[in-house]
């Protein structure tokens, strides 16, 4: 029986092999802007300056905090849609008016999912941040040229308007797509804990014994491959999290423990001990919070509910 050949030779002159450097060429380009170590001149100072600025509450506010997942991405929503189907107008006869007002919605709503995208992108690592300037980079051309063709329409130029419109599409395309491959490829402000049930088994396990654990002090345990935070309290009580925080994976048994909660000792993400909740971003996500019991002899036991 012949063998099945899942690869693609580099020298084959098949529409398929054209197809796959066509895409591995894609992937690499997407790739790229994570190893512009150039870029890091410009984003310190960017991230300073985002992180200094006075938004109080309103930060966990453009972070996602209450809507449990990064709100960005749901902003850019509104400019995208609204540029997409000004997009579609300006092929249609008699709809000048109707896609010259979308193409402002787009201009003004893409401003809060900027602020939104900002604040996201100071709490991310070098490689993010560098692939995260790109992308700004490219909306910020988008709505300029989206600018210029909402004054251009509203002069009565609609040509040059639709060409600049078209044109802001493209550069908001290229925006969105460096956008997707810094969310997946890179994930960026996904949750780091979802994993973690899935990895371990069900029922009780033990950690340590209650000595073990100093009062007031972050101790770190591995529970096959996850690694936990146990605190216990002054009372006796004894609370364990897993020990990766949700937001980038942060190494919270070397964080603060402080008024109930541990502080992620790398952007300052705020977990509650006694049932993981995040009380501050820029998390979204809440810690995975194990069940704790302590047996007859002082050994730890600890049971992750949806493990399994």
């Amino acid at each position: 029986m012949r063998a099945r050949t899942y690869g693609v030779a580099s020298g084959s002159g098949t529409a398929a092999g054209a197809a796959a450097r066509a895409a591995e060429a894609v992937v690499t380009s997407l790739d790229a802007p994570a190893r512009w170590e150039k870029l890091d001149a410009l984003a310190g100072p960017l991230q300073r300056l985002v992180r200094g600025l006075p938004l109080g509450r309103y930060r966990d506010v453009l972070h996602g905090l209450p809507i449990g997942h990064p709100l960005h991405p749901a902003l850019v929503q509104v400019p995208m849609g609204a540029w997409l189907s000004a997009a579609v107008l300006d092929v249609v006869p008699g709809t000048r008016r109707g896609a010259r007002l979308l193409v402002g919605v787009g201009v003004v709503t893409a401003v809060p999912a900027a602020w939104a995208g900002w604040v996201d992108w100071a709490e991310q690592h070098e490689d993010q941040m560098r692939t995260g300037l790109v992308h700004a980079a490219s909306i910020a051309v988008a709505v300029g040229l989206y600018t210029r063709s909402w004054v251009h329409r509203g002069r009565g130029r609609t040509v040059r308007g639709k060409v600049l419109g078209f044109a802001g599409l493209c550069a908001a395309g290229t925006g969105g797509m460096l956008g997707g491959h810094l969310a997946y490829r890179q994930a960026a402000g996904a949750n780091k804990a979802e994993p973690v049930p899935h990895l371990l088994d069900e029922g009780w396990h033990p950690v340590g014994r209650v000595e073990d654990f100093p009062v007031g002090e972050a101790v770190r345990r591995e529970l096959g491959e996850v690694p936990l935070l146990v605190v216990r309290q002054p009372g006796g009580h004894i609370h364990v999290l897993a020990g990766r925080c949700s937001h980038l994976s942060g190494p919270l048994p070397e964080g603060t423990i402080t008024d109930g909660c541990v502080v992620c000792p790398w952007h300052g993400s705020v977990f509650r001990l006694s049932d993981g909740a995040n009380v501050r971003g820029p998390a979204t996500a809440p810690q995975p919070s194990f069940q704790v019991s302590v047996d007859g002899e002082g050994t730890v036991h600890v049971r992750l509910p949806s493990a399994g």
